[in-house]
């Protein structure tokens, strides 16, 4: 049996459980979904691990698969977006004002000129080390709102960098 007539063959469930999938976990689209199923299904047929297989076994790999798949994705968002210190912002800073001798200056102009009392907080929080997550508690915000603020930070940095 050629790849094509094992995924004609299957399409319809498979297309139905990537819509249940889908349901669940609305942030990726169904036709992401759908291709990586596919790309899975096309890897494990070259390695010669589908020849002697079911159409259910087959269509129950591809929901573990596409389950497994959408959960180390979000794993990996959640760390890099809500739990880890806000270095990107220390980063994102220090090249906006690069390493000039009046940098001192311009960060003191962009703390005092710049800053809402938000974001002098959320620089404070920063510098002391901690994630997003418990600035957005201390300040009684979402994380998200923190985030939208440190892009406000970067912005302003770049903006003064520019002007001066």
């Amino acid at each position: 049996m050629s790849f094509e007539e094992l995924t004609e063959r299957i399409s319809t469930k498979l297309k139905g459980i990537v819509y249940k999938i889908h349901r669940s976990s609305p942030s990726f689209s169904a036709e992401d979904l759908y291709q990586e199923a596919v790309l899975n299904l096309w890897v494990e047929y070259e390695n010669g691990k589908l020849s002697d297989k079911t159409d259910s076994y087959i269509l129950q790999s591809c929901y573990f698969y596409l389950k497994n798949y959408i959960r180390t994705a979000q794993d990996r968002t959640s760390l890099l977006s809500v739990n880890m210190p806000m270095e990107s912002l220390s980063v994102e800073v220090k090249d906006s004002v690069d390493e000039d001798p009046d940098m001192d200056t311009l960060m003191e102009k962009v703390f005092n000129d710049g800053l809402s009392r938000k974001e002098k907080e959320i620089v404070f929080f920063y510098l002391q080390g901690w994630t997003t997550r418990q600035i957005g508690e201390r300040l009684g915000v979402s994380h998200v709102s923190v985030v939208k603020l440190e892009h406000n930070i970067r912005e302003k940095c770049k903006n003064f960098k520019n002007h001066v």
